[in-house]
């Protein structure tokens, strides 16, 4: 055991309300962004530029109803892959449960669906706004692990010390108060918290949009190597990433690079483990950690951006997304669960994104009472939505039909 260790295992047994700060330096975690001099930036700087690029293009490509109501469901996707890789599989199905209020009679399944709900409320306050330009700064990075802590219950709010087998209770928003180790990387003392916090969002504040792209990943690291909080950082750090993308790519909220970090989850985690390794050798870079490994997390961590809004392209692509919609509401049609000309309405949510209650007899051809006959059964089905009785029809992505409508967005099962 090393001294530093043995220091470590000391600071465990000591008061908790006495703060240990061993003074370490703020260049421990340098390289905070990859050099002008890297070999390695031209790749990157290429690679922001293509991902801004698809990025907006997608965006564009969508009617503002279907923007909505793919925002929607892609924050459930959002939450059930977060929260996969912390080993918590909620179904998006259930998580749709919770936020009717259907909550499972299992404590413990309730218990992740409430989880579930806390995560996709504090994403749709990043999407609203909540976080603009605070998505890196100290009291922002707080705010967030405190309005999804305060919305937990109270059983997932205490971990276990995997040393001492102490439960240790987590309070939403508070800087951890003790040391802890996450796999081989020791943590910086908890004294030391406030300023590396503070440092990292004087590292990342102001950036333009092309360096903001790349720095995202670097951020993403370096939040989790401080690893403010007992518990709940790869979420926040998630949510944080989350809210720098919706920022610097003006996302809309219609693509997760939470999806294809869980579908590559091991990559993922090897390249956060790498980058807590220090500099190699004099080629890695000039700060105390390896910035052939950031650089290396980098480029996964756009390319996994990258293939996760080329996916989503492909899979609302116009007419497949028609074709597999109109599919699903005439095989209804047959079951005698949806009235006859059901599909129109989908069809003209889909190109137009709203509809007027008073334009469906015509859309129809049908009279008004049949109209309404037919929007009620497919607001039934959780097809389509309307804010009032006098707002228009917009189209919804209920999780219950992902697999017919947007196949390889959830899995049929768990996923492993």
């Amino acid at each position: 055991m090393s001294d530093f260790e043995a220091d470590l295992k000391a600071a465990k047994h000591e008061d908790a309300d006495t703060l240990v700060d061993r003074s370490e330096r703020l260049s421990s975690m340098d390289p905070m962004r990859i050099a002008e001099t890297s070999r390695h930036r031209v790749g990157l700087a290429d690679m922001a530029v293509e991902l801004a690029a698809h990025a907006a293009g997608f965006r564009r490509s969508l009617p503002e109803g279907v923007l909505t109501a793919l925002a929607d469901l892609v924050r459930a996707m959002n939450c059930y892959y977060s929260n996969l890789i912390e080993g918590h599989d909620t179904h998006p199905v259930d998580i749709e449960r919770a936020l009717k209020e259907d909550y499972s009679a299992n404590a413990e399944q309730r218990n992740l669906q409430l989880e579930a709900r806390a995560h996709i409320a504090v994403q749709q306050w990043i999407d609203d706004g909540g976080l603009s330009g605070r998505a890196l700064t100290f009291e922002g990075i707080r705010e967030v692990h405190k309005r999804f802590g305060e919305l937990l219950p109270e059983a997932l709010l205490w971990i276990e010390d995997p040393e001492t087998g102490e439960r240790v209770q987590v309070v939403p928003g508070a800087l951890r108060s003790r040391d802890v180790r996450v796999g081989q990387h020791i943590a910086i003392s908890p004294g030391a918290l406030p300023r590396f916090l503070a440092h990292l969002e004087r590292t990342y504040r102001g950036l333009g949009k092309a360096e903001t792209i790349i720095a995202a990943a670097a951020a993403h690291h370096r939040l989790l190597w401080i690893h403010p909080f007992l518990d709940g950082n790869g979420r926040v750090a998630r949510l944080m990433s989350h809210a720098m993308l919706l920022e610097a790519l003006d996302t809309g909220g219609v693509w997760s690079i939470a999806r294809g970090l869980a579908r590559n989850v091991r990559p993922y985690k090897n390249h956060l483990a790498a980058c807590d390794l220090p500099r190699q050798n004099d080629l890695d870079g000039r700060g105390h950690l390896s910035e052939e490994s950031l650089a290396a997390f980098t480029r996964f961590f756009m390319e996994t951006c990258l293939d996760q809004i080329k996916f989503m392209e492909e899979l609302v692509q116009p007419k497949r997304l028609r074709d597999r919609i109109l599919r699903w509401s005439e095989e209804e049609v047959r079951a005698n669960t949806l009235p006859p000309k059901a599909g129109r309405i989908l069809e003209a949510l889909l190109y137009h994104g709203t509809l007027h209650r008073g334009e469906v007899p015509e859309l129809l051809g049908a009279s008004e009472r049949n109209a309404r006959r037919i929007v009620a059964a497919l607001a039934e089905h959780g097809v389509i939505v309307s804010e009032s009785t006098r707002a228009p029809l917009r189209l919804t992505f209920p999780a219950k039909l992902a697999s017919r409508w947007m196949p390889g967005l959830f899995p049929e099962t768990s996923y492993g």
